[in-house]
């Protein structure tokens, strides 16, 4: 049994931003709450929205945090210290330049791979140590052109496999929590592996 007691999605609040790429960990905590029964609720003392699930032995809190993506580790930092939930119990997912549309892999601790959420988490959290559920937005090419393309919509093909991959990415949650890490990991590679056929 995994003891992951928070998950949480990044992205930016406001209509203009809910089909940008960078809200994918938005689309993510939105589809697993809905997947159990659940709707993220504005939740002003943790600066965002959130849900608790609890089924089984599994207790787990769902945050969407509702400042910008700057900011993000503001209302991570505040649920998590209210609970008493350390960085090694808590998963982030997020939209990752560096995996194309169609992917996500989970990763444990390590650098921030230049992303202003997951800095910010790290910042307030003063830990790299949580988990990570990187979700492919693909890269557009050159450096100068990342805004545009994070802040911008994807295609209909693209968004097809990120959507795709994101319903399975909640089933490798739920795997997770009921089994651990290893077994969640060769969901989601099982996943691509059979797509790619």
């Amino acid at each position: 049994m995994s003891t992951i007691r928070l998950l949480v999605g990044l992205g930016n609040p406001g209509p203009e931003y809910s089909q940008t790429r960078h809200n994918a960990g938005f689309w993510l905590v939105e589809q697993y709450a809905r997947m159990h029964g659940h709707t993220l609720q504005p939740d002003t003392k943790f600066f965002g929205n959130s849900a608790r699930i609890q089924k089984g032995s599994m207790d787990l809190r769902v945050l969407q945090p509702m400042q910008f993506m700057n900011r993000s580790g503001n209302a991570v930092a505040s649920l998590a210290n209210f609970y008493k939930i350390a960085p090694e119990e808590i998963l982030v997912a997020y939209d990752e330049l560096d995996l194309p549309p169609g992917v996500a892999k989970f990763k444990t601790g390590g650098g921030t791979g230049g992303h202003n959420g997951i800095k910010d988490i790290v910042a307030r959290l003063g830990s790299h140590d949580f988990h990570r559920l990187r979700i492919g937005i693909g890269h557009p090419g050159d450096k100068s052109k990342v805004t545009g393309w994070v802040l911008g919509k994807a295609s209909q093909a693209d968004q097809l496999l990120m959507d795709d991959t994101i319903t399975e990415a909640c089933r490798s949650i739920d795997i997770l929590l009921q089994q651990d890490m290893r077994a969640a990991q060769q969901h989601l590679h099982s996943f691509k592996a059979q797509r790619e056929k």
